[in-house]
């Protein structure tokens, strides 16, 4: 494509008709004729790769007019760098399913996007989801890297989809995503909110900013197009109201729901390993919906996704079988085992406070005896929650055990002291596999270990090094033994 084609302003003269066959904002990506994106990071400024991607074989670069230096090949200027990035992917790959809907929220993204993926195959669509944990289409899995990787791969991979021939697509969009303009140029059916709670604030200095990124996804839903809030969350009304001074449609999902154009919840009742849910849509009561995971978040997140469905069109039974087959995501209140004695062993990604708090409130109705918690934080992040997840593992475990997740540059046992000094009573074991060892060990009949914090990851990061390391395979291997 034309270097004129992709920018509408910015390209200097003479330059319009550089052939461009791709683009990147990795300069180790770079490939002969590419446009190499020297974008402003946190961490690093892309005019320090300039030369690297220019002998890799770019054929032209975008920058805020930052270089600092003639690049020596064709240079577009513009205003907003990472906007014009995502425009200019979105138009090297225009090709994308025919639906696409994006899901926002400090929590309960993967399992979302994930769920509404299995009600739209059950319901015979060629149906795909976007993530934490790759693209899940109906040929694979393809690696992303990021929760909202960058406009090239995101674009890319939905042209990739549409030629596989995915009609329905559900993705996460992240705070940074969205914020860094990561899916501009996407014009999503539905949108949806899931909830707002402390998180990422290394980044976005404070909730109100934090808020302000989540919110920008309702520019992206089309006119007239479709917003899913949950009713029970804190920020749910603010959201709905963002929602509604758009232009949207908003539907509202949870506890809290009215009974009119709503998906509401109106009982719930846990079973050891399934919860059976009574749901009114649109003012039509259905009962006995037998949902096969544990954990109240987990059936508002199969809500949120039934409602983007079912607002979407889907016929009301057709989605309700779907949701009574649905299997949990990786590292998402996934059920790993039991042990000899009768203890059930399961793993989540919860991470924040309110992440935390949540998966352990779930697991009390689900655990006759005591709920045993494995967790920690990670280094170079968000300081402010570590004593808050102490505290709220303190008030709702019976036992609790402090050990490292991924303390990267950070000492970890100063992590493990800042935890440690507000859950008096917990257990400091740091080697994160010898600390699940031993809470496998203390199971008894009843119990429920939660071992939370590292979900469907694979490395545990000390000192710049990933070191292998699975959470539901030390836990596997305590139960085997």
């Amino acid at each position: 494509m034309k270097l004129g084609a992709l920018f509408s302003t910015g390209v200097p003269s003479g330059a319009a008709e550089v052939e461009i066959t791709g683009l990147t904002a990795d300069s180790r990506k770079v490939k002969p004729g590419f446009l190499f994106a020297a974008l402003a990071g946190a961490a690093a400024h892309g005019r320090d790769f300039v030369a690297q991607a220019k002998a890799n074989g770019a054929a032209a670069v975008l920058s805020a007019g930052d270089l600092g230096a003639d690049p020596g090949i064709a240079h577009v200027v513009a205003g907003n760098p990472r906007r014009a990035f995502a425009l200019a992917a979105s138009a090297c790959y225009p090709a994308r399913p025919e639906t696409i809907v994006a899901v926002t929220g400090t929590n309960g993204k993967s399992s979302t996007v994930d769920f509404l993926r299995q009600i739209w195959t059950h319901a015979g669509r060629r149906a795909a989801s976007l993530g934490t944990l790759g693209a899940i289409a109906p040929s694979g899995v393809i690696d992303l890297g990021h929760t909202t990787p960058d406009p090239a791969a995101v674009h890319a991979t939905l042209s990739a989809l549409a030629a596989d021939g995915v009609t329905h697509a559900a993705m996460e969009a992240s705070s940074h995503g969205l914020e860094q303009h990561r899916i501009d140029g996407l014009t999503f059916a539905a949108g949806a909110f899931t909830n707002l709670t402390q998180d990422h604030l290394d980044y976005h200095i404070d909730m109100s900013r934090y808020r302000a990124a989540k919110m920008k996804l309702w520019a992206l839903v089309r006119d007239g197009g479709v917003a899913v809030v949950n009713a029970d969350a804190a920020e749910g009304e603010a959201f709905e109201q963002g929602a509604e001074a758009r232009g949207l449609r908003v539907v509202l999902c949870g506890w809290r729901a009215p009974r009119g154009d709503a998906l509401k919840i109106v009982e719930i009742q846990p079973r050891p390993n399934a919860q059976t849910m009574a749901l009114c849509w649109q003012g039509q009561d259905y009962k006995s919906i037998e949902l096969p995971l544990i954990g109240e978040f987990q059936a508002i997140n199969a809500v949120t996704a039934a409602a983007l469905a079912l607002s979407l069109g889907e016929a009301p039974e057709a989605v309700f079988a779907a949701m009574q087959t649905l299997k949990p995501v990786k590292g998402r209140m996934e059920h790993v085992g039991q042990s000899k004695t009768g203890g059930h062993v399961f793993v989540d990604y919860a991470h924040t406070p309110d992440g935390l708090d949540v998966l352990l409130r779930a697991a009390r109705p689900h655990a006759p005896g005591r709920i045993i918690v494995v967790f920690g934080c990670g280094g170079d992040r968000d300081t402010d929650k570590r004593p808050k997840m102490g505290a709220i593992a303190a008030r709702q475990a019976d036992v609790v055990i402090v050990t490292d997740d991924n303390p990267r540059s950070e000492e970890p046992g100063a992590i493990r002291k800042q935890i440690l000094a507000a859950a008096p009573g917990a257990l400091e074991i740091g080697d994160r596999a010898q600390a699940i060892k031993e809470a496998v060990a203390m199971l008894k009949a009843g119990d429920a270990l939660m071992i939370a914090g590292k979900g469907h990851e694979t490395g545990q990061i000390i000192k710049g090094v990933t070191h292998p390391f699975s959470d539901q395979d030390v836990a596997r291997g305590a139960l085997e033994s």
